[in-house]
């Protein structure tokens, strides 16, 4: 699966910008429906690169968000209540976003243990206006969306490299870099979630 995804994404990196325009659709439509956008995520470190892949990763989650949030507040306002009827984690942001707004959603985008495509969804049930939530959006998934791109670039870097062995040197870039990137995404992680915590019981 993951050899038939690269292979594709590949192929639309060879379109140039159509291809890239369509990978950042197929993002954003993967954050409406629910699907596992972490695979594409990880794809697109191996095929596009770090930096490349970090920019399209990023503007299709930002376009996914937005559209959500729009759904959300306008048209599937009374499914989204419903779904979130009785969450106490939900009223407490719901609360919090009353009083903080956009630090609430930048906080929540730092941590990856609450769900990104239903929270699209919920801040549209929010008082925050579009404008901040996206801007907000666009901030906070920066740290996930580097750290998991940049796994992905690194995978793709050493399926390349099996036909040669690499340099001591090589190897101690290779694993310090991933070490850095992983407690780095902890770190922040651990932050988010207390400074979140602490937002909420306030």
């Amino acid at each position: 699966m993951a050899g038939f995804l690269h292979e594709v994404l590949a192929r639309v990196a060879a379109l140039g910008a159509a291809g890239y325009a369509g990978f950042i659709l197929v993002y954003a439509a993967a954050c409406i429906l629910f699907l596992p956008a972490s695979i594409l995520t990880l794809g697109a470190g191996a095929a596009f690169g770090l930096w490349r892949g970090f920019a399209l990763v990023w503007l299709g989650a930002v376009v996914g968000a937005c559209l959500s949030f729009l759904i959300g507040r306008h048209w599937l306002r009374g499914w989204v209540q419903r779904r979130m009827a009785g969450m106490a984690s939900f009223a407490a942001i719901d609360a919090a976003v009353a009083e903080q707004s956009w630090k609430v959603v930048v906080l929540t985008r730092l941590s990856p243990l609450l769900p990104f495509g239903l929270l699209n969804y919920a801040y549209g049930l929010t008082k925050i206006g579009f404008w901040e939530y996206s801007l907000a959006t666009a901030l906070g998934i920066i740290p996930g969306t580097l750290l998991f791109v940049y796994l992905g670039a690194v995978a793709g870097e050493a399926a390349g490299a099996r036909g040669r062995s690499k340099s001591p040197l090589e190897w101690a870039f290779f694993i310090g870099g991933l070490a850095a990137t992983l407690a780095a995404g902890w770190l922040i992680t651990r932050a988010a979630r207390k400074a979140l915590a602490k937002t909420t019981c306030s």
